[in-house]
Parts: C-alpha cells; structure tokens; sequence
C-alpha cells in the first residue's frame, strides 16, 4: 500500500502533473520560488495568514528548489523531503508514491512482544548507510530482536551526527542514503518481522542549518526560554501553525515511511502551556490516523518521569505514550554494576540492590519521593497503574554511553557477572528490554559524541564539551580536558564505529548465544503472560540478595494469571541455603541445590521461576 502523506507545507505532486510549493513566511512580503540546477525564478502568491503558494506544471520529482527572500538569502523548504547537499544546500522534489512496498500487509505487533534495539545508522556499520544496516537486519530477527529503534535521521549540518542536531525535520539526512534507501530498510525489517521506531526531537532545533528565524520568527515563543534560546512555539501567538506542522511530521514518517512508531526525544524540555499538550495532540492523532489500521507505538523520553503521559484507558490501551524510556532502573544497575556514584548516580547510591529491585517491581524508582541530586525537590508522578510493558528499560543508551568523556560501554568500566546478571533479571521482567547496538555481543567499541559543525561552532562545541567535565575530579587539569576526544574530529566518529568481527570471537559469541536463548525463552514462556498486565511487583533485598515478584495476566478469563519469581545475588561471596521461589524453574544461571532442595548462589546467579495460580 503506497501512501504519499498529504501536508500544507513543503512540495505535493499535483495530480495530472506538476508540484504545488507551499512555504509559511509571515514575517516576509515576498518569497521567489527558484527551481532547477540553472534555476527559474517563480514569485509566489501571498495570503493574509503568511503563506506563499505556487503550482508549477512542468515540475517534477528529482528537481533542485529553494526560496530566496527579499534580503537575497536562499533557504531550504523547512519540509523538505530530501536535502542531497546537505541543510544549506536546495531541496529536492520526491515522489512519495515510487515504492513498490514488498510487504504491504504488515500490520506491526503488540507492545508486549516488544526487544527494542537501538542503532545510530552511521556508525552501525563501516559503511554507515541505510543499505548497509539493512543487510545486518536478519541476525537481530534471528537473536530475538523484535523492534530497532533508529537514533535521529532528520538533515543535520555536516557529515555526521548523533542526529539530535536536526535541522529539516523530514528529510533523511543524506549521508546514510535517499529516502527509497531508508523505504527499502523499513520494508526488510518488515518482512523479517521486525518494529521500526524512529527517534524524533520535538524540542529544539538544531544550531547550525535553522533558517526559520529569517522568515519565520512565529516559530519561536521568547516567553519561553530554554538552552537552546527561545523554544519552539506550542502555546503563543501563530501557535497552530506550528503544532501543525509537528503533527504532520509525525504522521509523515508513519504514513510514508511506514515506521512502526516513534521515541520522541526530551518531551520535558517542550514547553507547552495549553491546554492539550502538543505531545498528548500528535499521540492522538496517530491513534486516530494509522493506529487505527496498524499498531503504532510511542515511546517517550521524559526525565520528569510524569506517569501521566503514559496513562491507559479502561481496557488497557495508551491514552497517550505507549511507554517511556526507564532511566532510573539504568542509573541503579549502574551503580551496582560499576560502583560509580557521581552526579545523577548520587540519588542510587544507597542500596543499589534494593533500587534495582524497586526499578523492577515498581517502574520508576521516584514517583514522587525527594531527590539529592535535583537539591530535595520532589520528583516524578505516581506510576501504580501503569503496566510494567509502559517500561522500557536498559543498562545503556547512546546517551549513557556517549555522555562519558570517552564514550565507554558499561561493559568496559563494570564487571561481567553483575552486568549479565542485571540483564538477566531484566530480560526476564515484564519490562521491554532495549539493547544499544553491539551489546549484543559486547562490543569493545566506545560510542563517543561527535558532530561536523562549521568552524566557530566547532570550536564552541569542543570546549564547552570539554568545559563540561572540568567539573569531575579527573578532568580537574587542562591536560586531563584535552584528552577528551574532539567531537568534531573524524577520528571520534570512526572510532564509535562497531566492529562486526568481533562476533567471531568466541568470549563475544558466547554472550551473543546465551542471550539468545534467554530471549527465546522469554517469548515462549512470558511474552504470551505479559499482555493485560497491569500493576507493580513486590520485591525484597537484604544485602546481595535480591526477590521480585510479579503477577502476570490471564487474558483468556482476564483473570490474574501465573506469579513471576526472579531470585537473584549481587553479593561479593556466595550463600548457602536460599529458599527457591515456588513454582516451576525455566531459568537457573549459577545455582546449586543441596540434598534438601535449598539453594547455594554465586556471584550473578538468577534463578527464575513461574507459580501457577493457586498454589503454594
């Protein structure tokens, strides 16, 4: 099913032939449509409400445009499909309807089936490139990967990019490939039975490449300010315009792309004092639009850890958020990973077993409790409600990793048992487990921050990263800053680059197998209990000792179904005599029984089980 989606903004193939060009430009009287290599000039027409509009019957798809204002500035269409010489450069016309879509009948799946893993294009692969990502597609199906959730695509300035950057929020950036590349990659994910999200920023615009402010300035709501100067207008005069073209945004990449869903990334930097939320309007949009013929999810990244945005209706279904990136169970495996305590680790410092066991039972470990690290304000919503599939959780992320000086993996700085074990609990908790690329097979590459600025910027960017650590006692000394590696060098982004011959090697293989039969048996045995699922756990830790527990569902009666039982040890020597949970063991890892039936756990061990209905 080839679908073009159909917006006011940006260039539309017109039936029988030609292109109608819309660009929203209050703030200027006149805007020349130029078209071509050699271009044309084409005044367009005004309307009193800052449009300006122009239908060229001998344009077609594959030709350079952009606006020249009064001034004599070029720009970029803000919608533009595709940018090939980057945000600077003239757009391209596209025709959304050329796909021949192989796997038109896909319908998505349900969030409980959900193993999300998340990739940045460029450096997934040597080449970099949606065509390359995609033959990499079916070794995750086969590991039980279920869903790949792609860091930002939007044009960013340069070469590279974490893509969080963006400045032409419907063009995929065109060092990874056209957007029949990116069509191509949604549609083998697609047949070999995978979800494909793709990460939005909604926030901010990037630094370099914006040229909305020449033309535009109603984009932008000064009442309001935020890092990145003034935000993004939701809630000001001229505002509707704005939520509009976020919404279609939204709808572009579902409906176009056929993506799965969207991250929305650092929803509690919008700033949005109307009545209906921005996030709440395009949520429900895409409810009423594709959700209506597909699945169709949202994740949220939210640091106010605000439940309500993730809030069901009676029979279970999201109001708004499908579920929301979990930090606070990162930041507690974390911390009982590797021992470090710094910064936000401070408020998961004391007994970060038992925060663990929180994080999983519960969600959020602060629903509303004071936090030392925000200087005893209270933070986030109560999440009782929710079902724990509103969870996706992890033990790293881009921004985890690539927020270190160096970009090191948990893998690097932790120790093995505890990591693994901390996987384990996870991959067998109700929670959807996201994996960062090549943690798969523990990568030994870092994930480093980088970027391709122009010079002033780039030199901007360097030290303020490098200023930034200069508050950490190991950076306290110039020389130690100027090892940071350079965001905007080559070097940095080639070095964040996964090596996929590490896979051969049999101490990186071996966790690779061993994680797919973990995955396998949480789809077999779990996933079918998951759905309906609603509620916290209970859990219990006493020094290395960790007991979560969790009531699953029984959709067929939509009665309480089997208990989920996760013993685990955290602790530096083993113990004996540990009572094993009741019911039937599916998983043990490091654990012995004596004569009497009692348990003797080493460091890292897990012991998993599930209780029928009922019984003792």
């Amino acid at each position: 099913m080839n679908q073009a989606h159909d917006m006011p903004f940006g260039a539309s193939l017109m039936e029988g032939g030609g292109v109608r060009f819309a660009l929203w430009a209050p703030a200027v009287e006149q805007v020349v449509l130029e078209l071509g290599a050699a271009p044309s000039s084409h005044p367009m027409r005004r309307d009193t409400g800052g449009w300006h509009r122009m239908e060229l019957r001998d344009a077609r798809p594959g030709d350079a445009y952009r606006f020249r204002l009064p001034d004599g500035l070029r720009v970029p269409d803000p919608a533009s499909r595709f940018n090939p010489d980057d945000v600077h450069g003239a757009s391209r016309v596209v025709d959304p309807m050329a796909r021949a879509w192989q796997h038109e009948d896909w319908r998505g799946r349900p969030w409980e089936e959900a193993v999300l893993y998340e990739l940045h294009v460029g450096t997934f692969t040597a080449e970099g490139t949606f065509a390359a990502a995609q033959a990499r597609l079916r070794a995750l199906a086969q590991l039980g990967i279920t869903a790949i959730e792609l860091m930002p695509l939007a044009d960013f300035p340069g070469r590279r990019n974490w893509g969080y950057d963006g400045a032409l929020l419907f063009a995929p950036d065109a060092s990874y490939g056209t957007p029949e590349e990116l069509k191509a990659l949604v549609d083998a994910a697609h047949g070999l039975g995978l979800m494909v999200l793709i990460d939005v920023v909604y926030n901010h615009f990037g630094p370099e490449g914006n040229y909305l402010h020449a033309y535009c300035p109603q984009f932008f709501n000064a009442r309001h300010q935020t890092p990145w100067g003034a935000a993004i207008n939701y809630d000001g005069e001229g505002a509707r315009t704005v939520r509009d073209f976020f919404i279609h945004n939204a709808l572009y990449w579902v409906e176009e792309f056929r993506f799965d869903g969207l991250r929305m990334d650092a929803i509690h930097a919008i700033r949005d004092d109307s009545a209906q939320h921005i996030v709440h309007e395009i949520c429900h949009a895409l409810h009423a639009g594709p959700g209506q013929e597909r699945h169709v999810h949202v994740v949220l990244e939210n640091d106010a850890n605000q439940a309500s945005f993730l809030a069901r209706d009676p029979r279970g279904l999201p109001l708004c958020g499908t579920a929301q990136w979990n930090d606070d169970l990162h930041h507690a495996a974390h911390v009982l990973a590797t021992g470090e305590t710094d910064g936000y680790y401070t408020d998961f410092a004391d007994d970060p077993v038992a925060q663990f066991g929180r994080a999983l039972a519960q969600g959020f470990v602060y629903q509303g409790q004071p936090s030392a690290f925000r200087g005893g304000k209270r933070h986030g919503e109560d999440a009782s409600r929710l079902p724990l599939g509103a969870f996706v959780s992890y033990l790293q992320t881009h921004d985890q990793v690539g927020n270190r000086a160096f970009g090191e993996r948990i893998q690097a700085i932790g120790e093995p048992a505890l990591i693994r074990a901390a996987w384990t609990c996870l991959v067998f908790s109700p929670h959807v487990p996201m994996f960062f690329m090549g943690e798969e097979f523990e990568a030994s590459t870092p994930f480093q921050y980088f970027c391709d600025f122009g010079p002033e910027l780039a030199a901007a960017v360097s030290n303020g990263r490098r200023e930034e650590f200069g508050r950490f006692k190991a950076f306290a000394d110039e020389a130690a800053r100027a090892r940071i590696p350079d965001p905007n060098a080559e070097s940095t982004f080639l070095a964040s680059k996964l090596r996929w011959e590490e896979c051969d090697d049999p101490l990186h293989e071996a966790w690779r197998v061993q994680l797919g039969e973990m995955l396998a048996l949480r789809r077999q045995r779990l996933v079918p209990l998951f759905a309906g699922q609603r509620g916290p756990g209970r859990f219990e830790a006493e020094g290395g000792l960790l007991r979560v527990e969790w009531t699953l569902a029984d959709t067929t009666r939509g009665l309480d179904g089997p208990r989920l039982h996760l013993l685990a040890h955290f602790g530096e020597a083993p113990v004996d005599g540990v009572a094993p949970p009741p019911g039937e063991p599916f998983y043990i890892n490091a654990v012995e029984r004596d004569d009497a039936g009692a348990l003797r756990l080493a460091r890292g061990a897990v012991f998993v089980t599930l209780q029928e209905p009922g019984l003792a």
